[in-house]
C-alpha cells in the first residue's frame, strides 16, 4: 500500500481553491492523503478557504508550523512569491508542486531544482497542458516540427498583474513548444504592447510577440495578450511530413501528417482534466509509483528562462490605441 502523504496548500486563491478540490478528490483516484490544512498571509482568506474543505487554516506567521505537518506542499500563490515559499519548503524537506511560473527569475529558479536534487525531493511545475498533447499522441511522433505558431489570447483581467503577459500566459505555449522540439532556443525577435487605461497597473507588457530560431534550425512564433476583444488558443506544428492545426478551446485539431494522432483525445481522462492529472502524477511520483512528474523543475525552469529571455528582449512597450 502507498504511503499515507500529508498535504497542504499555501494560497487561498482561486487557484488555491483548485488544487485543494483535487487534494479532497486524490483518495477516489487511489492516491491516500491526509489533507492537512491551507495556508494564507491573510486570516480571512485562509479561514474562508479551509473552512470549505473541512481542514486547518494557517495564516500570518504559523507557516513554519504548517510546514512542520506536511509531506507535500502546492504552492498556488501570486507568482511573485512562488520561489521564496517553495525554498522554505524543500529546505524543510517537503515535496513542492509550484503552479507556473515556477519562478520569477533564473536565480531563483535554479536554487529551487538544485536545492530539490540535492535534498532527494519532487520538485514539479503546473504546466498541465503537456496532458493535452499527450492525449492527442504528439509525444509520440518521432518526427521533430520544423516550424511552431501559437496564439494565446484572452480579455482584460484584473488577474496575474504581477507579472508581464509572457510570464502570465505565453509561458504555457513556451514549455509546449519546448517539449516537442528537442533543442535549445537560439535568437529571438520579440515586440510589446502596454493596456493603458487610468487604475491600470501590471508589472510588465499585456501583448507580447515573438518570434524564436532554435538551435536546430527549427522557428516558432508566439503571440500572447490579455487585452484582446476575443479568447483565442490555437498552435500549428509543422513537419516535414505535414502540419497539425490544434484549437485548443474547442478540444479539436486538424492533421496533414501521416501519424495516426487520436481525434477522440478530448475525451481522455487526462485531457478532461489535466490539472488532476498534473497533481496526481506529481503525488505518484513522490510515493515512487512514476519516475517523473508531468513537468519537472527542470523543464518548468527552461521554459521560465525562455519567458525572461524574451521580456528582457521586448524593447518599451508602446501603449494600445
Amino acid at each position: 500500500m502507498s504511503k499515507l502523504l500529508r498535504v497542504g496548500v499555501a494560497g487561498a486563491g482561486v487557484f488555491g481553491g483548485y488544487h485543494a478540490n483535487k487534494y479532497r478528490q486524490a483518495p477516489e483516484s487511489g492516491i491516500p492523503v491526509e489533507f492537512v490544512g491551507i495556508y494564507d498571509l491573510d486570516k480571512d482568506r485562509a479561514e474562508g478557504l479551509a473552512d470549505g474543505y473541512g481542514v486547518k487554516a494557517f495564516y500570518g506567521d504559523q507557516f513554519d508550523d504548517f510546514l512542520s505537518r506536511l509531506d507535500v506542499l502546492t504552492v498556488a500563490t501570486p507568482a511573485f512569491a512562488h520561489a521564496g515559499i517553495a525554498l522554505k519548503a524543500l529546505n524543510a524537506g517537503v515535496h513542492v508542486y509550484s503552479e507556473k511560473p515556477l519562478a520569477t527569475s533564473t536565480e531563483d529558479g535554479d536554487r529551487m531544482v538544485e536545492l530539490a536534487e540535492a535534498k532527494g525531493l519532487v520538485l514539479a511545475c503546473g504546466h498541465q497542458e503537456r496532458s493535452v498533447f499527450e492525449a492527442m499522441g504528439l509525444y509520440d511522433v518521432t518526427e521533430r516540427p520544423t516550424r511552431l505558431e501559437a496564439v494565446r489570447n484572452g480579455t482584460a483581467s484584473t488577474r496575474n498583474l504581477d507579472v508581464s503577459v509572457v510570464l502570465d500566459l505565453m509561458i504555457h505555449d513556451l514549455d509546449l513548444a519546448l517539449s516537442l522540439s528537442g533543442s535549445e532556443p537560439g535568437g529571438l525577435d520579440a515586440s510589446a504592447r502596454r493596456r493603458e487605461e487610468q487604475g491600470y497597473s501590471a508589472a510588465g507588457a499585456d501583448e507580447v510577440i515573438a518570434e524564436l530560431t532554435f538551435e536546430n534550425g527549427s522557428t516558432a512564433s508566439f503571440k500572447a495578450s490579455r487585452m484582446a476583444e476575443a479568447r483565442e488558443r490555437t498552435m500549428r506544428i509543422v513537419y516535414p511530413s505535414g502540419e497539425v492545426s490544434i484549437d485548443f478551446l474547442n478540444r479539436t485539431f486538424e492533421n496533414t501528417t501521416p501519424f495516426a494522432l487520436n481525434a477522440e483525445f478530448s475525451e481522455a481522462v487526462i485531457a478532461k482534466d489535466p490539472l488532476g492529472t498534473s497533481v496526481y502524477r506529481f503525488l505518484e511520483t513522490v510515493q515512487g509509483r512514476r519516475e517523473r512528474p508531468l513537468c519537472t523543475g527542470e523543464e518548468a525552469l527552461a521554459a521560465l528562462s525562455l519567458a525572461l529571455a524574451i521580456d528582457e528582449a521586448v524593447e518599451e512597450p508602446v501603449e494600445a490605441e
